[in-house]
């Protein structure tokens, strides 16, 4: 029987500890060859802090876990008996047999269908129509206004007084603080 994905919904917060119990518990019931890999989804996530720009890892997916195995009875009751597991996500109604995720959807999920270098989400720390502090480049100092928010790059544009006219500047969320 062919190994499958499966997703599996804990308690939020959970994720890891019961990735720890689940790799125990096949191990002491002596299932390796019926289970693959267990999956806590991550991304890296850059958030602003005290002005320093920090990578921090956040859960792509709380309160789910991902695992491939082979779906028996004997391994869907270990799993469901993990403390922290409340159940196997995509019964249907068909409490015996839990629909598997599409090799598709773990290739998104893993990362495999983005391009090849790891990507860094953004915290938008700013609302448009916000005051900030330029506090880095060549307008150092300037205060301005939060005029737009492109999240996808991690720029701001922001309306800052030169010459006493406002004028757009494009920067980095590093780049600029909360007044």
């Amino acid at each position: 029987m062919a190994k499958k994905w499966y997703a599996i919904h804990t308690y939020s917060g959970h994720e890891n500890k019961v990735r720890t119990n689940l790799e125990k518990a096949i191990q002491y019931a002596l299932q390796q060859e019926s289970f693959g890999e267990i999956l806590v989804a991550t991304e890296n996530f850059a958030v602003m802090k005290n002005g320093k720009k920090t990578i921090t890892k956040r859960k792509t997916f709380p309160g789910y876990v991902l695992i491939e195995m082979e779906m028996s009875e004997e391994t869907k009751h270990l799993v469901e008996n993990i403390p922290g597991v409340t159940r196997f996500v995509g019964d249907a109604g068909n409490e015996k047999n839990p629909m598997p995720l599409s090799e598709l959807e773990i290739a998104r999920i893993r990362g495999h269908a983005t391009p090849e270098r790891e990507r860094v989400h953004a915290e938008v720390p700013f609302k448009v129509g916000e005051s900030v502090k330029v506090v880095d480049g060549p307008f150092c100092d300037f205060v301005g206004t939060v005029d737009e928010i492109n999240s996808d790059r991690g720029k701001v544009r922001v309306m800052v007084s030169i010459f006493g006219r406002a004028t757009p500047v494009e920067l980095d969320f590093m780049q600029v603080q909360s007044i």
